[in-house]
């Protein structure tokens, strides 16, 4: 039995049992909590860069199948389970998480205790980490840890948008331009149920979005950290150039985009949300979203921007969406298309089309 270590920037060093691709690579190690799910997260691209560890303790017990995946490709440098099932349950057929893994070169390790590991997370916050395999010498691992810089500090948006623009779907009264931050699938399928859809890479300037002739904007989900000087430099510059010309909706990592579009400020939280099981409280109800990810938006970084804040986390009160006092502008920091996930606010593809129906 091959065994590989996952190794913490702290010194920690944790043995398990190898699967996925017998590889090393180093990110930084995060948790979800979702009960399922594992083939989406693995292909979200707001995952690069990451160490995905699950909390859930029975991990591949369903097989992996290309319509759940939510990108090209994966996207962790690895995965952390607490056991691996070897066996699938032959009810929906697919692809071991094994074979699926060593496919798109990604190491994993089993037999870990993730809980008491998310503890200590929760507790210090996230590490840089290694899985490594075995032979590797430890003590080298740790103090290039130590030495490595962050993921975060790379653009890793650069990385996982597209190179070129391209439509989806046809024939809609409705046109969305979709700023491609590392976008899901999931979004641009919801969006080409109701609307034609046209996606940009994540340079592109507010003129050649306005050129194109649609009639909103929609920022997507991505990774890393959103007030990076090359994002700053661009998509948060071109939602700024864009704000009092189309209606604008954005999702997670591009609800981080507008409020710094409009001169709010993002911090880095402890240890982020990661999960289909998340409380919001918008409008005076509540709803359980789908979310990814570990920046956030300051709240009182929003006096004087126009901005307010809407949408909290019931759980530690954070902002979960904003909308403009003035302007046909609104976010939310969790993912409405789910996938995977509960569907409780799919509406809000259907509320920015009423926005942009009547700014028309």
């Amino acid at each position: 039995m091959a065994r590989n270590y996952l190794v913490l920037e702290d010194g920690t060093v944790l043995e398990g049992e190898a699967f996925g691709y017998d590889s090393s690579d180093f990110g930084e190690v995060v948790f979800s909590t979702g009960m399922d799910g594992y083939q989406e997260a693995l292909t979200d691209p707001s995952f690069r860069g990451q160490i995905l560890m699950l909390t859930y303790p029975l991990v591949g017990n369903y097989g992996i199948s290309d319509e759940a995946d939510q990108s090209d490709g994966v996207h962790v440098r690895g995965l952390v389970v607490r056991e691996y099932c070897k066996e699938p349950s032959p009810m929906y057929g697919g692809r071991t998480l094994d074979d699926y893994m060593k496919a798109h070169r990604v190491p994993g390790i089993s037999g870990i205790d993730t809980r008491e590991l998310v503890i200590k997370t929760r507790s210090k916050g996230t590490f840089k980490g290694a899985i490594v395999k075995e032979g590797t010498d430890l003590e080298a691992t740790v103090s290039k840890l130590k030495e490595m810089p962050s993921p975060l500090d790379a653009n890793l948006v650069a990385e996982v948008s597209c190179r070129k623009p391209y439509e989806v779907g046809g024939g809609r009264d409705l046109t969305v331009g979709l700023l491609d931050c590392g976008t899901k699938k999931s979004i641009v399928e919801q969006l080409a149920l109701r609307y034609n859809v046209k996606v940009f890479p994540y340079d592109t300037t507010a003129q050649e979005i306005v050129d194109s002739g649609v009639d909103g904007v929609m920022v997507s989900n991505g990774p890393g950290n959103p007030s990076h000087e090359a994002i700053m430099g661009t998509v948060v510059k071109t939602m700024s150039d864009l704000a009092s010309q189309k209606p604008i909706m954005g999702i997670c990592f591009g609800s981080q985009i507008i409020a710094l579009a409009f001169g709010g400020s993002t911090y880095k939280m402890k240890f982020g949300h990661r999960g289909s099981n998340q409380p919001v409280k918008l409008e005076g109800k509540m709803y359980v979203t789908s979310q990814n990810h570990g920046f956030a938006v300051d709240a009182d970084s929003l006096d004087g921007t126009g901005l307010e804040v809407n949408q909290i986390n019931i759980n530690d009160g954070t902002v979960e969406g904003v909308k403009h006092r003035d302007l046909p502008v609104f976010t939310c920091q969790y993912h409405p298309e789910a996938n995977p996930g509960p569907l409780d606010t799919r509406f809000l593809f259907d509320r920015f089309g009423r926005m942009m129906e009547a700014e028309r």
